[in-house]
Formats: C-alpha cells, structure tokens, sequence
C-alpha cells in the first residue's frame, strides 16, 4: 500500500509539471515570503494525545471501549518528528507532502477487564501494549486571492494512516503459550479545506488552515478534523523559524477478515520547524 502511495504522488507531481509551467516566471519577486519556489521543514512536534480504541472479532467478542491513557498506562504527551515539503508550482498553484511518525507504548497492571481481539486481558493481568501510527499526507492548493502580503485559497487532499496497535499478556518463562493480539491497518482519509497566508512584517508571516471530511466506502467509515495555525520568520537569507500549534482528529471504524475495529484519536499541540527556501521564485503580481 504504502508503495502505491508513493507511485500516485510521483505521477501527480509530473503531470503538474506540464500543467503549470506556463504560470512560472524566470524573474526574481520583490523578496517577499509568497515567492518561495520550495519549502523543505523539518522539526519536533509535542501533542496531547487522545486514544480510544475498541478491537472486536466474529466469533462473539465485541472488543472493550480502551481509554489508552486511563486503562493502558499510557502518557497523554509525547514528542514526534515531523516533515514537510511544499512546491510552489506557479503563481496559484502548489503541492505539499507532509510526514509524522509516532511510536507509543507502555506496561500496566489491568484495572478492569479488557475484550481485545480474539482475547480476553483479565483484571489485575500485567499486560503490554503498544499504538504505532505513520501518517502521509498529499495536498493540492489553489489561491483565489494572490497578493504580494496575503493570499487565500482552497486544498484537497488526502491523509494516509498506516496504524498498528496490539496487547500482550506478561507471563513468566515457561508458564504456557504467549497471549498476544494486534489490529493493523490502512486508512486514507481524504480532506477537503480553506487556507490563509498574512504577512505581518517585513520577515514574519501567519500561516491559517482548517480540513474537514468524512467517507463511508462497504466496511470502512472515516472522519477527519485538522487544523493548524502558524507564525514563520525569517531569520536568514533561506532560513525561516516556524511556531505553531497543529491539530489532527481522526475516526475510523473498519472491519477486517475476522476482525473489526474502532479507533478515535486526537492530538492537539505546539510544533517547532526550521524551513529551508529554495529555487527560481514565483512572480507575484500586485
């Protein structure tokens, strides 16, 4: 899947080459931050994370409602990476991907009992689990207003999850066979939106945006809320400092082979890019 993924993006980026070059200007812009041709930003992003997950089978288990943070032990913050790469096509257009990766995991002492997968994790088990979770996301924008200091337009795109989450039964060596149970899948939630881009001060921007939308495909359901806001400045020639506070709400319910699953997860909190600018600029008419 995760191959296809990146073969749709490769042919969307070379067909978009041809369908916009005749927007892209050989000459140098007044200098100001609309103008960038590439944005490459790495950085750590610190998200407050809500996960509720309920993991059911065929045979009878419906799966138990799981506060990760309340029944599983696991810390509602964590720390992230993070990528984006935006191409300014022309003067209307750009294409942006966007990366972040998240592991979590911890060890507790059940307080309840938990129906998870084919098993059941009784009270007082000591029991491990973990939630890995990659998302990739490709987005088309498209600005109906392009001035010099502020711009506004609209996106579509599309988030891709590869989750996996499971549980394990902690038992001593040689005590019986190991109990273990885990749910994995791929979720390609697409998303429509509106953006903004404000130039403050001569070296300072705010970036706004908002995505909503939510399918219904056979056994797959899914929902998705982002939204992020962002202050950049320009601290060199090609190098901006970014400060903002992203949020990503997501609901699946899906069913596979013998089991189904529910999923509701949110993080919500502050990211610290650099961004590096590159390549001939896009000229920006007032």
């Amino acid at each position: 899947m995760k191959k296809i993924v990146f073969l749709f993006i490769f042919g969307f980026t070379l067909g978009n080459i041809q369908a916009q070059e005749s927007g892209v200007s050989d000459d140098s812009n007044n200098g100001t931050w609309l103008n960038h041709r590439y944005t490459i930003k790495l950085g750590a992003y610190f998200p407050l994370n809500t996960t509720v997950v309920k993991v059911g089978n065929e045979s009878g288990n419906i799966g138990t409602e799981i506060d990760f943070a309340k029944d599983l032990g696991f810390s509602n913050y964590s720390t992230s990476f993070v990528a984006d790469l935006n191409w300014r096509i022309s003067r209307r257009s750009s294409l942006g991907f966007e990366y972040f990766h998240l592991n979590r995991s911890a060890t507790k002492t059940l307080e309840k009992d938990i129906e998870f997968g084919d098993n059941t994790y009784n009270v007082n088990a000591r029991v491990s689990s973990f939630f890995d979770s990659q998302i990739l996301r490709v987005s088309y924008g498209y600005s109906f207003i392009s001035k010099p200091k502020f711009e506004a337009g609209a996106l579509i795109g599309a988030h891709v999850l590869f989750t996996d989450v499971g549980m394990r039964l902690e038992t001593s060596s040689g005590s019986g066979a190991e109990i273990k149970d885990n749910f994995d899948f791929v979720a390609p939630l697409p998303d429509i939106g509106l953006w903004g881009n404000i130039a403050i001060a001569k070296n300072l921007d705010l970036f706004l945006n908002g995505n909503y939308f939510y399918i219904e495909v056979g056994d797959y359901s899914g929902r998705i809320f982002s939204y992020s806001a962002a202050f950049s400045y320009n601290v060199h020639r090609n190098i901006d400092i970014e400060l903002g506070y992203t949020g990503l709400n997501f609901k699946v319910d899906m069913e596979k082979e013998r089991l189904n699953g529910f999923l509701k997860w949110g993080y919500n909190g502050p990211a610290l890019k650099v961004a590096y600018v590159f390549g001939r600029p896009i000229k920006i008419k007032n």
